[in-house]
């Protein structure tokens, strides 16, 4: 919640809450409730907001749909309509489906593109990347990654070809020193026979061993006499 509200209070409420109105300046809250609460906590005292006739859900289906299926609207617009349509109408992905005309992986793509951080969304907003840019960056995990490629995609005018290959690698290089570090990691008693070997040594030790029982005992020093002290260790053990 708290880096909602900082995100809030740097960037704004990008998707506005919505409200049925009661009353003279009286109104009940549909949807948004994370987003108000952090509007709180970001001491906001205006935020952008959706407000309903107590009367009105046929007929805001109807506007929303028809909305659609302009031809002016951007990624992000077609996504907060999709999800309001979902939200506040009571509409499967399914349902939606039909509603608009639209297969259920389009509709996902696009609702998909309101996990993205604040900052990427802006730029959808303002026509800066393309959905095609947007969406290879939903895969990554760590918001600062997502960022940084936001600001090269913006920088240097990447395709999105460039923009799948960077995620593309990103992902493989992460997965790749999983599996390394899985192949590196010791069984337990290995792990009792490195302690025991660097309470000898002065700078440590590292053993390392494959799953064919092959390795090599590694022990490091940081100058000559570390060196010295190590080969005296060794020739008094003998």
């Amino acid at each position: 919640m708290n880096n909602l509200a900082n995100s809030i209070k740097e960037q704004g409420i990008i998707q506005p809450i919505t409200v049925r109105k009661l009353g003279y300046d009286k109104y009940q809250l549909i949807c948004g409730e994370r987003r108000l609460k952090a509007a709180y906590i970001a001491k906001l005292k205006v935020i952008p907001a959706f407000i309903r006739l107590a009367d009105d859900q046929q007929m805001l289906e109807m506007a929303l749909v028809e909305n659609i299926q302009r031809e002016d609207l951007n990624a992000l617009d077609i996504a907060i309509s999709y999800n309001r349509l979902i939200e506040e109408c009571n509409l499967t992905q399914g349902k939606l489906s039909e509603r608009v005309g639209k297969n259920r992986t389009t509709i996902t793509n696009y609702i998909r593109l309101l996990k993205l951080p604040a900052e990427i969304q802006i730029a959808l907003r303002d026509n800066k990347i393309s959905m095609g840019h947007a969406r290879p960056l939903i895969n990554l995990k760590d918001t600062e990654t997502q960022i940084n490629i936001l600001n090269e995609i913006i920088n240097k005018g990447l395709s999105v070809r460039e923009v799948e290959n960077i995620v593309k690698n990103l992902s493989n290089l992460k997965t790749g020193k999983s599996k390394q570090s899985q192949r590196n990691q010791l069984a337990p008693k290995f792990v009792k026979i490195q302690k025991d070997l660097a309470s000898k040594f002065p700078s440590g030790i590292e053993l390392k061993r494959n799953n064919k029982g092959k390795g090599s005992i590694v022990i490091p020093f940081k100058s000559d006499e570390d060196l010295e002290r190590i080969v005296s260790i060794i020739e008094n053990h003998d």
